[in-house]
């Protein structure tokens, strides 16, 4: 039968600090401990443990209540300074209801009497590391959202998307609705995540419904709940979308296909903030902040009178624009090697490389389906390679895959003619100003197909006098490297 790891055993060592003047009775609970899986450092006074905090990081500090240089108070207290998650469990020989009183309220995580009991000692540190490892859990979670939903997974260095970015940052702390506005594929719900998670509401619930995929009394069920015998199949009582947002955000995708009916309803639910479930009479109050998108203009559906005007200007109290793959074709790189490495994860694949000619063809591509269309077709190549290097093999027909026919938009105007009589300085000058010229002035993504650092690339623009290029990708690598 499988052995039970202790709670030291779950995860990374957790770290302990032990500070006793007694040093014999401070290496017993070290040895103790270190039996349990635990990491024990000794500190023989109180002074050294708080030169041992200052330097060290520690999840847990064990210390003696009295010591005649600095106390367990006063090294509990240098704790919360420095090391504010730790756990602090204070030991004393000299116990009082109000010792142990004050030691609590100054954030100790238990209190222990001497002689000590070991066996109740490790019960107490175990309660203690588990309480680190909860707190290491949703540290990582957290971390994962963010990656994921928050700014840092919104790929793009490009002028527009930098300032996006920085649009978005100042929205989301704020409670404004907010409307999306982009074409099909641009990573709308993406942005809509990341201004969640970025918000005071991001530890309550994101809620998103695509208003186009629904019939009108189906999205009116979805968005408000419904009580039973409310119609034909309401079998039980179902809450909507609201209350299930309720102190969240709840995300309206494609809000300019909903129904003029349901419109008025939305309406009405923005302005009073109460809900009434279908088939029901009792008013709900609600506290959702929305966000909405859609591919439409709504101004056009508004003169063709299918969107409310009223509605239309209490979503939109901020709008955000998202650009087209082709309007920040600076951002293909990035998006390719984030992709890349994304999918080869999924499906458990090792893809070292991406050949240059593939690199050019899918740069060159004008991507019609946008950053959903490029994700797809590195999930495609990912899937179809066998060599692990991604090639013009690989690409799927629209991109003229099976093939190592370039482009015409790829065909360099340069040609062997051109370079008889030239030194090689010259023709390594006209390589990189061709280059330049294809990747749009993009210094890191014109080292990738010459194969060579953005340092090198920099340097030999500066050398070979490309002023006007090398004006330009200045300016775009510095951007790069903010």
């Amino acid at each position: 039968m499988p052995v039970a790891k202790t709670a030291a055993q779950a995860g990374p060592p957790i770290k302990v600090l032990i500070v006793d003047n007694d040093l014999a009775h401070a290496e017993t609970i070290a040895d103790s401990l270190h039996r349990q899986g635990y990491e024990c450092t000794v500190a023989d006074s109180g002074q050294r443990g708080v030169e041992r905090l200052e330097k060290d990081s520690f999840e847990i500090v064990v210390s003696d209540l009295k010591m005649p240089d600095v106390g367990g108070l006063e090294l509990l207290a240098k704790s919360k300074e420095v090391l504010p998650e730790a756990e602090v469990i204070l030991v004393t020989g000299h116990g009082t209801v109000e010792s142990a009183v004050e030691a609590m309220r100054q954030g100790a995580f238990n209190y222990l009497l001497k002689p000590l009991d070991l066996k109740q000692l490790r019960a107490v540190v175990d309660n203690a590391a588990r309480s680190q490892h909860l707190r290491r859990a949703n540290a990582e979670l957290n971390r994962r959202l963010d990656e994921k939903f928050g700014f840092e997974g919104v790929i793009g260095n490009s002028p527009p998307m930098r300032e996006l970015i920085d649009r978005l940052r100042r929205i989301a702390p704020t409670d404004a609705s907010v409307l999306i506005q982009g074409e099909t594929g641009c990573g709308k719900e993406l942005i809509a995540q990341a201004i969640h998670q970025n918000s005071p509401r991001k530890n309550r619930p994101f809620v998103a419904l695509n208003c186009g995929a629904l019939s009108e009394n189906i999205l009116e069920s979805e968005l408000f709940g419904h009580i039973r015998g409310a119609f034909t199949d309401a079998s039980r009582d179902r809450i909507g979308k609201f209350e299930y947002a309720d102190g969240g955000t709840l995300f309206l995708d494609e809000v300019g296909d909903m129904p003029l009916a349901t419109q008025i309803k939305l309406l009405r639910v923005l302005e009073s903030g109460e809900i009434t479930r279908v088939g029901a009479n009792e008013i709900l109050k609600v506290n959702v902040r929305i966000l909405s998108a859609t591919n439409r203009d709504l101004e056009t559906a508004i003169a063709a009178g299918t969107f409310r005007e009223d509605l239309y200007h209490r979503l939109k109290v901020v709008t955000v624009r998202l650009p087209r793959l082709a309007e920040r074709r600076d951002d293909i790189p990035l998006l390719i090697d984030h992709f890349v490495k994304l999918h080869a994860q999924r499906h458990n694949k090792t893809i070292p490389s991406i050949s240059t000619a593939a690199r050019r063809r899918l740069m060159a591509f004008d991507w019609p389906g946008n950053v959903r269309q490029l994700r797809n077709v590195l999930e495609s190549m990912v899937v179809v390679d066998y060599d692990d290097v991604l090639d013009l093999d690989d690409l799927p027909p629209e991109l003229g895959g099976g093939g190592d026919t370039p482009s015409p938009s790829t065909v360099s105007p340069l040609g062997l003619a051109e370079l008889v009589g030239k030194s090689m300085e010259e023709i390594e000058a006209m390589f990189i100003a061709e280059t330049l010229e294809f990747t749009n002035g993009n210094r890191e993504e014109a080292a990738k197909l010459l194969g060579i650092g953005e340092r090198t690339l920099y340097r030999k623009i500066k050398e070979q006098r490309l002023e006007e290029r090398g004006e330009r990708i200045e300016d775009r690598g510095s951007r790069t490297e903010t």
